[in-house]
């Protein structure tokens, strides 16, 4: 507690600390804000019916899809910009040039991004109204036609560009990174509601509780395990020799267990999506019972494969080994035992490729267990069998871990003890000791 405490006692980190709270109350201000021509009530039923995935990208993409509310797109539009320009700044050289430029390249990108979200709203607040809005007996009848369309796909494009500057004011003003924490703030804020729910289902509320903590105990400690876990590769740089003495760096590449994050479940949540509303539209039931059964063995062994092959194709497109290689030797650096240049890249691929699958392998169990835990606990649906299923928690503990190391590095540089082990004696060595 005299940890968190010394927090409120710096006027820069309470100040950031309130401002972040107030854009997040903000944000949530906007769920009670119905759109135009709506009925206020929510669809449940209509959500659930859609698929799981559909659910799964509405928990962790800080949007309530299916609320007929100004904010039901949330922070996804800017979101799918970020990752559309993060993939073609590795495959574009163009991009990649710009992107190589430093401040000013990132500020440009930056701006592109912002100006992609326009674009990108409109197209999902139109899927919204024709997938989920439309026939679904909410929009009054005087609302459903082409003037009611407009105004509330306006409502949804403004409600997400309003969205996307509370994010960025996060970032600039507040603590940690906006976009993250307001996904973190839309899947706890839907928890109490559905626990709610789930007691009110069960005859031994008591033990229900009990299994659902225990649960998320387990799923937290492995994600932390996971999520600190890295394969430090050691570098050594080239001799300096200042007068007498001789100066020779020894250094560590970490890689990380779990590069991709949670980038391969939402490609393969996405990519789900897709085939189940086609086949409705086509009337093949079937094949629409096969995508919808997320405890069959077919879904559930395609979701591996997806889940596996996105992640193996993020981080090869996001971990350049050749690159990395050749700026270790432009920078005097070499892993002992491996000569510079290919066969260092040829090393290095080789340990992506095994870290990689490590990493598969726990995106893939965190990406099927919600099918479990739904399945045998009754009554545990919508957010909170995403939440404790291990997604949404990966998401949670990433941006509370990212939060706690941003509030630490506030402590540290004004002498304070950090939330780590051991007091900081000045910024230096608080630093060093990490």
């Amino acid at each position: 507690m005299n940890t968190v405490l010394q927090l409120f006692r710096i006027p820069e980190t309470r100040r950031k600390i309130g401002l972040t709270l107030a854009i997040l109350i903000a944000y949530r201000v906007g769920f009670q804000i119905p759109l135009p021509g709506m009925d206020a009530n929510f669809l449940r039923e209509q959500t659930k019916g859609v698929s799981t995935a559909f659910g799964l990208i509405s928990a962790f993409s800080g949007a309530q899809i299916g609320q007929t509310v100004i904010f039901a797109l949330g922070i996804m539009p800017y979101i799918s910009a970020s990752i559309i320009f993060s993939v073609l700044a590795k495959v574009s050289p163009q991009l990649e040039a710009i992107q190589k430029e430093g401040a000013s390249g990132q500020k440009k990108i930056n701006q592109w991004t912002r100006l992609c979200v326009v674009p990108i709203s409109f197209l999902q607040a139109i899927m919204i109204w024709f997938g989920v809005f439309k026939g679904s007996g909410l929009i009054r009848p005087e609302a459903d036609g082409l003037g009611g369309m407009i105004v509330v796909v306006t409502g949804l494009m403004a409600g997400a560009l309003f969205v996307m500057w509370l994010g960025e004011l996060i970032t600039e003003y507040g603590i940690g990174n906006g976009a993250s924490l307001i996904i973190m703030a839309n899947i706890i804020s839907t928890i109490p509601a559905s626990i709610s729910a789930v007691i009110a289902q069960q005859d031994d509320a008591y033990n229900t509780i009990l299994t659902l903590a225990g649960i998320w105990i387990t799923i937290v400690l492995v994600i932390v395990f996971i999520q600190k876990g890295e394969r430090r590769i050691p570098m050594q740089y080239a001799k300096l020799s200042r007068g007498r003495k001789v100066l020779q760096q020894q250094h560590y590449l970490p890689l990380k267990i779990n590069m991709a994050g949670v980038m391969p479940i939402i490609f393969a949540s996405a990519l789900f999506i897709l085939p189940g509303v086609l086949f409705q539209l086509l009337g093949w039931e079937t094949l629409r019972a096969i995508f919808s059964d997320t405890d069959g063995f077919v879904y559930i062994t395609m979701y591996l494969v997806l889940v596996f092959g996105f992640c193996f194709f993020w981080n090869n497109l996001m971990f350049r080994p050749e690159e990395i290689a050749d700026n270790l030797r432009e920078h005097g650096a070499f892993i002992p035992g491996i000569r510079p240049g290919a066969k260092t890249a040829s090393y290095l691929k080789g340990v992506l490729q095994r870290i990689t699958l490590a990493g598969a392998a726990f995106l893939a169990l965190i990406a099927v267990v919600p099918n479990f835990i739904t399945g045998n606990i009754p009554g545990l649906q919508g957010n909170l069998a995403y939440f404790l299923g291990g997604t949404s928690v990966l998401i949670v503990v990433g941006v509370a871990m990212d939060m706690v190391d941003r509030l630490n590095a506030q402590l540290v540089m004004r002498n304070y003890e950090g939330f780590s082990k051991g007091k900081a004696k000045g910024g230096g060595a608080g630093w060093a000791k990490r």
